[in-house]
This record gives structure tokens, sequence and C-alpha cells, in this order.
């Protein structure tokens, strides 16, 4: 390896954004709405906010609880972390009191970073309150945070973990690699930045100078409106916002010239093949591209649109630097085209990449951990999910997949989201259940002639209910246990 390689290797994400500042000083960085701030702003702002920081007692090797909405805030706080070498810990700004009290207790953060008068047990203050608590804006001693990132994550068990990176806060140019992300680009994100998948795309785009737009909310026209209008070339969705995207009027997606787009990436969630073909077909196949892996970074697999259309329902293939296999509840590892749990391990070689705090990973011998999936890989070697360990529905000694059925209900055009659980049922052991958020229009027989025609029986909802609120939130996330559990609780 050569020195330049070395030198690029452990730059520190502070002195990456520092070189920005001076490469490019006047050219927007970052914007969101009609806010915006050019790299020599972002700089010497967060230089301000670090400071800012370090006042209020934050040090190095802190996680600093960050929960704020889509903002600039959002990002100038998290390089104010980073430059004093802490540990940003990013979490969603409408949790509940118990639930950010539980997160920041278990974080031992000094501080919270947020907007909303909410009472999070420890001292909260605003970006612009950082700001104000310094207005020396010189560069601060280069340093590197333990960890990048620490997302959190309920996991099956509504019990919140901290899931800390394994990478320092240095540049990991491999990842905008990746990701497809070229210092020209321009990057669109309207998912909430408080999930990963914004969190490992919006930063690295950054990392290497590309321009980063930001979505205040997800909106389907909105969403349209800002590819067209700024020329993005590169675009993060999820299957939720696909689908949104999708049911808009022909003549509304007509309005806009999307053809600035080189690469839309899809993650988080599994995508209805009906869904993702139609977009296929509405944007080309160099342009879509998909990705699955969990936060703790252990494995991942891609797939190109064109090879999707030769495996289609595939996620892809695991790619270097992971391993993933299927298993038994036994513990023995399947055969190809038999459904088990996804289990994962780093290559050798590989370094850690995440530590759990509060919570333990779900192991079998040898290495290999769980993050709670069920699926199946074909000869070739590409993997097809089923659904999450935890959600899988046995009803009269058949396995149910949520998502499947969730997939079939959702292709029709008056049906905006929907959740389906498993409900204790005497006869069968389970039933399932189908929780609608309707269009106008809708009806329960609809539904059930709808479904007739892609569903097994056994797979086909015993029972609806029609509910008025989203039942997944931005970033395509739905807590079917909470749903379940509330249920039992209240039989329907």
């Amino acid at each position: 390896m050569s020195e330049t390689e070395v030198s690029e290797e452990f730059v520190s994400i502070g002195a990456a954004l520092a070189g920005e500042a001076a490469r490019q000083p006047d050219r927007v960085a970052v914007q969101c709405g009609a806010e915006s701030r050019t790299w020599r702003e972002l700089h010497r702002r967060t230089n301000r906010m670090a400071r800012g920081l370090q006042a209020r007692g934050a040090k190095f090797g802190d996680y600093v609880t960050i929960a704020l909405p889509n903002s600039i805030g959002f990002i100038e706080a998290f390089y104010a972390c980073w430059k004093i070498g802490a540990v940003p810990q990013p979490v969603s700004s409408r949790l509940p009191q118990a639930e950010i009290r539980a997160i920041v207790e278990l974080a031992e953060t000094p501080i919270v970073i947020g907007e909303l008068a909410m009472d999070a047990g420890k001292p909260m203050v605003s970006p612009d309150t950082l700001l104000a608590g310094s207005d020396d804006d010189s560069d601060l001693p280069d340093c590197i945070a333990p960890s990048w990132k620490a997302p959190t994550s309920g996991g099956s068990t509504g019990r919140p973990k901290l899931i800390v990176a394994g990478q320092p806060g240095v540049v990991n140019r491999l990842a905008s690699e990746l990701w497809r992300i070229s210092p020209d680009d321009i990057v669109l994100m309207p998912g909430p930045l408080y999930h990963n998948g914004p969190i490992v795309t919006v930063f690295p785009a950054l990392h290497i100078g590309a321009r980063v737009i930001l979505m205040p909310k997800f909106d389907a026209e909105a969403t349209l409106r800002e590819i067209a209008g700024n020329k993005a070339t590169w675009v993060y969705l999820v299957p939720t916002m696909m689908g949104r995207i999708s049911r808009l009027p022909e003549e509304v997606k007509a309005k806009y010239d999307l053809s600035s787009l080189k690469t839309v990436w899809h993650l988080a969630a599994p995508c209805p093949p009906w869904l993702k073909e139609e977009w296929i077909n509405w944007l080309g196949a160099d342009v879509i591209m998909e990705l699955y892996g969990g936060t703790e970074g252990q494995a991942r697999t891609v797939i190109t649109a064109h090879e999707w259309l030769k495996h289609k329902g595939s996620v892809g293939r695991v790619q270097d630097g992971g391993i993933m296999k299927a298993f038994s509840p036994d513990g023995r590892e399947l055969p190809v085209g038999d459904v088990g749990e996804i289990f994962m391990q780093r290559s050798e070689g590989v370094p850690e990449t995440y530590k759990y705090v509060g919570a333990k990973a779900r192991t079998l011998p040898g290495g290999w951990e769980s993050i709670g999936d069920i699926g199946w890989f074909d000869a070739d070697g590409y993997l097809y999910l089923a659904d999450r360990r935890t959600d899988m529905i046995l009803v009269g000694g058949a396995n149910v997949y949520p998502a499947e059925v969730e997939a079939a209900i959702e292709e029709h055009p008056l049906v905006q989201s929907c959740a389906v659980i498993g409900i204790p049922d005497d006869d069968l052991g389970n039933r399932v259940h189908a929780i609608v958020q309707p269009r106008d229009g809708l009806t329960e027989d609809a539904l059930l002639n709808h479904l007739a025609e892609r569903l097994v029986i056994y797979k086909r909802p015993r029972s609806f209910e029609f509910v008025s609120e989203a039942l997944r939130d931005d970033a395509g996330k739905v807590r079917r246990s909470a749903l379940r559990e509330a249920r039992i609780a209240k039989p329907q």
C-alpha cells in the first residue's frame, strides 16, 4: 500500500470537512428546504458547535444523543461530535419520553441535542444554542472518534440497544464507492436521517465532497419535484416510498423529468416484486440498485436490476468481507432451496464491525450471528428473504410470512399501507389478521377477491381491520410485535 493510500485511509472526518472547505468554500454542501450551507459555513459553524459541546461537558468517547428532525442542524450535530471525538447517537425526534429516557440512560450521554421540549433526563440543547456557545470558528486539534456512529434499535424485544460501529471516525472511501456516489453527484435524501440507511449514505457522500439535498419529510410528489428541480443524480428510497410514488396519478408523474437520475437505491425493508419491476420498467435497469444487511454490518448482499430480472425476488449475492448461510432451528446448515434463519459472519481478517450496548447477539457456534431474518439461497448463491423470525405466523402447522401477505395486499391500488400479524386462534393456533390503511372506496370483499388470485387459502387473512393512521414510518419500518400485543390485550 502506498503512502497516499495509507494517509487517505486514516483521514479524520473533521479533517476531510476542512479539506472540502478549503477546496470548494463557496459551493453548497447541504441544503434542506430554503436553508443551505456552503462547505466553508459547514466547517466553521461545526467548529463553534464542537466547542459548545465541550463547554457543556461532552468529551472524547462520549455518546451524544441527537434527537433532531431532518435538518441541516442534524448534519452539523454529527460533525460537531466527530470534531471532539464524541460518538453521534441518533434517535427519532418524536420518541416518547420513556423511550428516549431509556436510551439516554443506556448511552450515559452527558447531553442531548434536540429542539423539542422533551424530558430526556439529561440537559438538552439545540444546534443554535451550541453555536452560540462559542465565537471561535478556528480549527480544533485533529481528532478521531473511537466509533463513527451508534444508532439504536428496539429489535424484537422492544428494549433499546445501541449498535456501535466498529469503524472509527475516519473517511471510508470504499463506502462511497459501494453506493456509487462520486464527488460530482447530487444526492437526494427523503428518508429520516436517524435511521442507519440514510446515515451510511449521506455522510459518505459529504465526506468526498458531493452535494446533499435533505427533505424535511418524505412526500411522494415533492420527491419527484426535488429530483427534477435539482437534477439529482442519486436518491435513497425504501419500498414504502416507492409504493407511494408509484400510486401517484400518471399525469402527475409525467410532469417531472427524472432523466438526471443515475442511481436509485432501495433498502431497509423487503420490496414486493411487482413494485420493483414497475420501477425498473420506469427508470431502467441501469438505475435501480438494492442492498440487504443489518446495521451491524457483518455481511451484506447487493443486486443490480439486471441481475434481479434473472433472479426475481432476490436481494442479491453476498459481497466481499462477509459470509451468510441459512440454518435450521437446531443449528444445521441448510442446503440450497431450504428456508431457514440467515446467520452471518465476517470474512477472515475483517475487523469487528460493531458491538452492542444493552443486548447480546443471537449466535451459533463458529462465530455465526443472526439479525432475525428468514430466507433461502438458490443454486447461484442469490438470497431470497421470507420474513423476520419473530414475525412468522404458524397457522395450522404451516408457516405464513407476513411480508408476503402484505406485499399482496399492497398491490391493491386502494391500499395505502398495511401490517399483517398473527392472532391466537383455538382451532388453528393462530389466524392471519390484516390491519389496513385504506383509500376511499376500499371494501373487505374487494380485498378478499384481490387476494384470492394471489395467495393460497391458508395465507389469506381471516380478519381485516381498517385504520386511519399510517402503519409504516417513513423508513418503511413497522412494529408488528407492538401491533399484535395491543390487539391481544383488546381482542378483535
